[in-house]
């Protein structure tokens, strides 16, 4: 019988300091569905929500009264820069508002930086919406993550500041695949990438809004065109 998360957090030692950030696009109202698990993590967590608008109203969430809302300028990877300088916190880990980490991610995450504290991080996919598709979607990124080293950002990536500034944190003049580029630099960087064993489930509603083939072929295109361009810019 597998472990209980209260078990394998009486196992887990100390936790290394850790800042979630979790950038916010406008009129995004998912995050509110993350809010469960965030408030699971210790308090010595830092929590950052790097939102492009005003804080809501009523904030903080009752169960998050130690969370920040940061206002910054809109775009994914400069939210989430902003959000990433803000922290003190010696490791990075960057969710997207829709994310629904498993209960154990916290501890698995913790438990690998401990293990492998110099590794990028990322964890196995699942969609808990969306189109019945969208499973394939699923099973064919955690494959190009296991088999070609190419992760996405909704796969939860973390990584130590110190190698997070190195690279120079995400691009901020790419408006799409900003988390892809973070990755492909990292392993050009030699920084070795290091799957999580636990699961985040995101919400497959591109699919359902914008089609599931159109969307299909669109992330292929952007993984080519990225990986692609990264690889150009290093040559040169």
């Amino acid at each position: 019988m597998s472990p209980s998360v209260a078990e394998r957090n009486a196992g887990a030692g100390p936790a290394p300091s850790l800042a979630i950030i979790v950038p916010v696009g406008p009129g995004d109202d998912s995050w509110h569905g993350l809010v469960a698990f965030l408030a699971t993590v210790p308090e010595t967590t830092e929590i950052v929500f790097a939102g492009c608008e005003m804080a809501p109203e009523n904030w903080p969430p009752r169960s998050l009264t130690l969370a920040r809302w940061l206002q910054a300028a809109r775009g994914r990877a400069r939210q989430a820069n902003a959000g990433s300088i803000q922290t003190g916190a010696e490791y990075l880990w960057w969710l997207h508002a829709d994310s629904r980490p498993a209960a154990d991610a916290f501890v698995a995450l913790t438990q690998a930086l401990s293990q492998r504290p110099d590794d990028l991080h990322w964890f196995a996919l699942r969609f808990f919406d969306g189109p019945y598709l969208a499973k394939i979607n699923a099973a064919g990124a955690n494959w190009r993550s296991r088999r070609w080293q190419l992760p996405f950002g909704d796969q939860g990536l973390c990584m130590a500041r110190a190698s997070f500034e190195r690279l120079g944190g995400f691009d901020e003049s790419l408006t799409l695949g900003e988390d892809l580029s973070l990755v492909v630099r990292a392993r050009r960087a030699g920084i070795a990438l290091n799957e999580v064993p636990s699961t985040i489930a995101t919400s497959a509603r591109r699919y359902r809004r914008q089609g599931w083939l159109r969307t299909s072929i669109r992330h292929l295109w952007l993984t080519w065109r990225l990986s692609r361009a990264e690889r150009a810019r290093d040559d040169h």
